[in-house]
């Protein structure tokens, strides 16, 4: 037993240190080219291994859940993929030992498509391997095969439909909790991606003193509803106030709100 699992421990040394090692920049990726148009950009791929190595290009799709968890599918699945729009030139690229070399990225969006969308580019290394380095990995029924996702989003800089609201703001704290803690959630009702900033705005209705929490703040896509948990100290004096969450977007748009009454024993 103890042979074999040095013999485990020394495979996995051995595929690690023998990984790719290369750098993809950006990694984000954000087009607003209008109906019609096409829009390039750079990509810089890095070969950081001491040996050569040849890359690829894939597309994929993916959606939010609402933990704000990216779930990854393949291309053209999502009703928001851009994935069939993207096109990667060259196709595949070979670099030797420590070079770098420019990609470009092409965002051909169709005609009428003012929607926002978005997707990935995989950029994937395949290392030129021995035969006998081939069979060991193949025997083992393990396949190294690296790669970096870029993320990808095209919206026309025409697409000013930013629109979002706030609600469910509850109380959910357990027994285990050392501070009060609750839900709000945000929903992107528009058709752009924004960053929502919310924030916790306690208001003593004894005193009428109003008291701002740290923000929390996050990424919010056309369609999602994104859970913001945020907490309140549980040292609060007795007393009862009202609670408010507020979202703010940006982009010249109101702040949004959301409230409850509580009571501290």
């Amino acid at each position: 037993m103890k042979t074999l699992f040095l013999t485990f421990v020394l495979l996995i040394s051995y595929l690690v240190s023998n990984a790719q090692d290369f750098e993809v920049a950006p990694v984000v990726m954000n087009f607003d080219a209008n109906p019609g148009q096409i829009q390039k950009k750079k990509m810089t791929i890095r070969n950081h291994a001491n040996i050569k190595q040849t890359f690829t290009f894939n597309f994929g799709d993916y959606e939010i859940n609402e933990e704000g968890k990216k779930v990854r599918m393949p291309a053209g699945k999502s009703k928001r993929s851009c994935a069939s729009w993207i096109t990667v030139s060259p196709t595949v690229l070979t670099l030797n030992p420590n070079e770098e070399r420019e990609v470009t990225v092409l965002m051909t969006v169709p005609k009428n498509e003012f929607s926002t969308r978005w997707g990935m580019i995989y950029v994937q290394a395949a290392k030129e391997q021995e035969a006998r380095e081939v069979d060991k990995q193949m025997a083992t029924g393990i396949k190294v095969t690296p790669r970096i996702a870029v993320l990808v989003s095209q919206s026309p800089k025409s697409n000013t439909n930013y629109k979002g609201k706030i609600y469910g703001l509850k109380d959910v704290t357990t027994a285990k909790d050392t501070v009060k803690v609750f839900n709000v959630t945000v929903e992107n009702t528009g058709d752009k991606i924004f960053e929502a900033n919310v924030q916790l705005l306690l208001g003593d209705l004894a005193t009428a003193k109003e008291r701002k929490f740290t923000p929390k703040k996050h990424r919010v896509f056309p369609g999602e509803k994104r859970t913001f948990t945020l907490t309140l100290p549980n040292d609060l004096p007795k007393g009862k106030y009202g609670l408010a969450a507020l979202l703010n977007y940006g982009h010249n748009t109101a702040i949004e709100g959301t409230q409850m009454m509580l009571e501290v024993k």
